[in-house]
């Protein structure tokens, strides 16, 4: 059956089988050229390492301490370097013709805070007045056209009416309207390809930290007599999986998917790209753990996907045999509480079981899921997997949350 976002428990569960809650990536800043009186007589290179949660403030940061070692200006370019992922093309529309949504974006080797741009939104008073914007990060030769409107209706599905469209000259145009009731609220959009948005942002960060350019920011590679100035390490996979799955980032998950890809030995002949290779490895990391891989199709480990599929005892499977794995703590933690935090804060919020789940949940069209654990009310612990494929399946929420306040009750 088609699990949805619940499929970022075969991600997460390979994804600590391989490379353990302690794996972090590395991205270098490395030179090319001398370094005289403040200036760099070359390029500078920011060298990818595939970092899924490299946002804009470590971003800052990096660039902080580059100033700090005594660059002011590089007189030739800033290079950035995606090459640590061999990848496949990304069609960013392909899953649903919305392809300026953040849920949409690709790996990529240099992944820059998430490829997302968070739109601040601040409604009128009244209806008709405009929407206040403010956002982050800056991203240089984006203009952003804000038409959005206050209205007075009630604040349900808030996000329902608003639009982002990209126009020529990099114009983000921003339109719809936000119900006064509904307060401050914070949208985003993916207005660039990974590569474009990238280099935007870093020549805007470079400015903010006073630092000069003679060139331009662009993608390429690192020569071999490149010079390693630094290097900066993500935060390790335990706490990378945890935002993954406390709110169900696709991005993360296909950044884990493909490093896992990037595991696969060289001497491969020929290389699969490394989506396809993290596949390849995920079901074999289950096949190795006891877990039944029959109808197993992983497309890209996040669950926006209208072909991937995995039995509802695969599943059950994979978590009882995670509850034996030596990270178990860390793969139960990432999960979101039932009625208290992440995407299932909404859930079981006027039953007993309220805090007693954790639980991966998946909704797309037709399809509504969930899977984690449950401690009942006597003290046992459960692995509790329930997945609905039907026109019909949002209407499935209700019966889902029964079936965990059934378990929690402890009835035979």
């Amino acid at each position: 059956m088609n699990p949805a976002s619940v499929m970022k428990l075969v991600t997460a569960f390979a994804a600590f089988e391989r490379l353990g809650p302690a794996h972090t990536w590395r991205t270098r800043v490395a030179t090319r050229g001398a370094i005289r009186n403040g200036v760099l007589e070359g390029d500078l290179h920011l060298i990818g390492g595939a970092d899924p949660v490299l946002g804009y403030d470590r971003l800052w940061k990096l660039l902080r301490r580059v100033r700090a070692l005594g660059i002011e200006r590089v007189n030739g370019d800033i290079v950035l370097d995606a090459s640590v992922l061999r990848l496949p093309p990304h069609n960013p529309d392909a899953f649903d013709g919305r392809g300026l949504r953040p849920y949409n974006s690709g790996p990529h080797g240099l992944l820059l805070n998430y490829n997302t741009l968070l739109l601040g939104l601040y409604p009128g008073k009244a209806a008709n007045e405009p929407v206040t914007l403010a956002a982050e990060p800056p991203l240089a030769g984006i203009v952003i056209d804000n038409r959005i409107l206050t209205s007075d209706a009630p604040c349900g599905t808030w996000y329902r009416d608003l639009q982002a469209n990209l126009e020529a000259g990099r114009r983000l145009v921003l339109s719809g309207s936000l119900p006064a009731a509904c307060g401050p609220r914070t949208w985003s959009a993916a207005p660039l390809p990974a590569e474009d948005f990238g280099a935007a942002l870093v020549s805007t960060l470079w400015s903010e930290v006073g630092g000069r350019l003679g060139g331009t920011v662009r993608a390429g590679p690192t020569p071999a007599e490149a010079q390693e100035l630094f290097a900066d390490d993500s935060p390790p996979l335990a706490e990378v999986v945890r935002d993954m799955n406390k709110w169900s980032s696709n991005v993360i998950a296909r950044q884990l998917l493909a490093t896992l890809g990037s595991t696969l030995p060289s001497s491969s002949a020929p290389p699969p790209e490394m989506v396809a290779g993290g596949a390849h490895v995920a079901r074999e990391l289950l096949a190795a753990a006891g877990v039944d891989t029959d109808g197993l199709v992983i497309e890209n480990g996040s669950g926006l996907s209208r072909i991937e599929r995995i039995r509802a005892d695969s599943l059950g499977a994979l978590l009882l045999s995670a509850w034996q794995r030596p990270w178990m703590p860390e793969f139960i933690a990432a999960l979101p509480v039932a009625g208290l935090d992440g995407t299932a804060r909404g859930r079981l919020r006027n039953s007993p079981a309220a805090g007693h789940a954790h639980i991966k949940t998946g909704t797309l069209n037709g399809v509504r899921a969930m899977a984690g654990y449950l401690l009942d009310r006597q003290g046992r612990r459960h692995a509790v997997v329930m997945m609905v494929n039907h026109p019909e399946a949002p209407n499935s929420a209700a019966a889902q949350d029964a079936l965990i306040d059934w378990l929690w009750a402890g009835t035979p």
